[in-house]
């Protein structure tokens, strides 16, 4: 793998997040957040900023994704890359970093402005470590998701299907109305709920336990998993399908 290489490519993502409005919505979308959590009381809110942090860093960070590759499809963008000197993971990790960088800042956006405000504590470092975990590791999700995606609408309709699937369980266990023990290690297979452990991390009314190092690994090491015995040998036949070869 060639490092200027990749980077030429991290900025060439960059520039068609920017292309296609990608940037410009999750931008607005973290606008709208911050209108809404404003008026929220302290009390909700130390419940809510977390969850909505969640909700960027996962099913956005899917949509987000799959989105751009559905333009680049569109446009037969990566049938161009395929007579570059580029090599199938670079031009795969240059996604995942472009996507991760794009859905930090906007999270950023989020956790400054409620930081300065409503004076909320919490831990820069644990935060942002949570934050850059939940949405690489679902970044590389929303890119084998997309794999499989004929159209722009079948696709939409496939994230909502997965987020009500796996985001319900999480917000009613984060809100209490799932209290017994026994969904505490149900939820652990969740990758949304592990998102929503490893993001609360960074706020100070959290407690550390084994479920926050274990939900942290899961990002971790199964984003790494994920990305080199799925993504990745599965890239060069959806270029090719794609290119129409």
């Amino acid at each position: 793998m060639n490092p200027n290489r990749l980077w030429v490519l991290v900025k060439g993502e960059l520039s068609r997040l920017n292309k296609y409005n990608v940037t410009s919505i999750s931008i607005l979308v973290a606008i709208l957040w911050g209108i809404i959590l404003f008026f929220v009381d302290s009390n909700a809110l130390s419940a809510m900023l977390p969850f909505i942090l969640m909700i960027d860093a996962t099913m956005m960070s899917i949509m987000y994704v799959g989105s751009v590759m559905f333009f680049e499809k569109s446009e037969s963008t990566i049938s161009t890359m395929l007579v570059t000197p580029s090599t199938s993971s670079e031009l795969v990790l240059s996604k995942v970093i472009a996507n991760t960088i794009h859905n930090m800042f906007s999270s950023a956006l989020i956790i400054v402005v409620f930081y300065f405000i409503k004076d909320v504590e919490l831990n820069w470092f644990l935060i942002f470590l949570g934050i850059f975990s939940a949405t690489a590791f679902h970044t590389i999700a929303g890119v084998l998701l997309a794999y499989y995606q004929k159209n722009f609408t079948g696709m939409l309709v496939n994230i909502m299907i997965l987020a009500f699937g796996l985001m319900i369980p999480t917000a009613l266990y984060e809100f209490g109305i799932l209290k017994a023990d026994f969904w505490k290690y149900v939820l652990l297979i969740n990758p949304i709920q592990a998102a929503a452990e490893v993001i609360g991390g960074g706020f100070s009314a959290y407690s550390h336990t084994w479920i926050y190092y274990f939900s942290l690994a899961y990002m971790l090491v199964g984003g790494a998993l994920l990305y080199r015995f799925f993504v990745l040998p599965k890239f060069h036949d959806y270029a090719i399908k794609e290119s129409g070869v």
